[in-house]
């Protein structure tokens, strides 16, 4: 007896199957979250570089530095999503700190940026933060001396110039929270002791070698 090829399967055939199909979409959507996971957390604890930043206060340096009481320095860019928390993370180090240090934030303005292109939400946020001066660092020039390479890296410096502390405030990328950097600083700042002198620093790279600086955008 020959079987009619468009004969309809039995239904009981015709479930298992969709069952399966099911299944094995399940599975796969499975494991795109899975991958999508894994790469965003590889992304989030991934830290910039570190640069090499001098063991004393560079003599070319334009930043107003005081003899009076430490110094401490932020180089960012300012279209960096990842700097939104280190500043956040700044607001809460200078409220623990309570004006024993200096505090600047320099953002990056590169040559043939449009006017006012540095003076994002990011400005304005840190520009609110009592005992934090805001200024833009020309061509990243500040940055450059400094041998700074990452948005939000902070530089800790004592009274006589002397580096302290270097690293990031931020225990992941655009994370806002505890993180050793900053309590760091605020050990430093407070009662002179040494915990830890250098972090990871989370953050958009402030130059892309791939642009020229006129065109130097942060990588998100």
């Amino acid at each position: 007896m020959c079987l009619n090829p468009f004969k309809p399967l039995p239904p009981l055939q015709t479930k298992t199957q969709k069952l399966l199909l099911t299944a094995i979409a399940g599975i796969a959507w499975l494991a795109a979250i899975g991958v999508g996971a894994r790469t965003l957390l590889s992304y989030e604890n991934a830290p910039g570089k570190a640069g090499s930043p001098p063991k004393e206060w560079p003599a070319e340096s334009r930043i107003p530095r005081t003899n009076e009481r430490a110094t401490l320095v932020m180089l960012a860019h300012p279209h960096c999503p990842c700097t939104r928390a280190s500043i956040g993370e700044l607001a809460n180090l200078m409220a623990r700190v309570q004006g024993r240090a200096a505090a600047y934030v320099l953002f990056l303005k590169p040559s043939g940026s449009p006017d006012g292109w540095e003076k994002s939400d990011l400005w304005q946020s840190a520009a609110a933060i009592p005992g934090v001066t805001v200024l833009f660092d020309a061509d990243g020039a500040e940055a450059r001396r400094f041998h700074i390479e990452t948005s939000g890296h902070a530089l800790l410096f004592d009274a006589a110039g002397h580096l302290l502390f270097s690293g990031g405030i931020t225990a992941s990328r655009g994370h806002a929270g505890e993180n050793a950097g900053e309590n760091a600083l605020v050990s430093l700042l407070t009662s002179g002791s040494m915990v830890q002198p250098k972090t990871l620093v989370f953050g958009c790279p402030l130059f892309d070698p791939k642009q020229s600086a006129k065109r130097t955008i942060c990588s998100k």
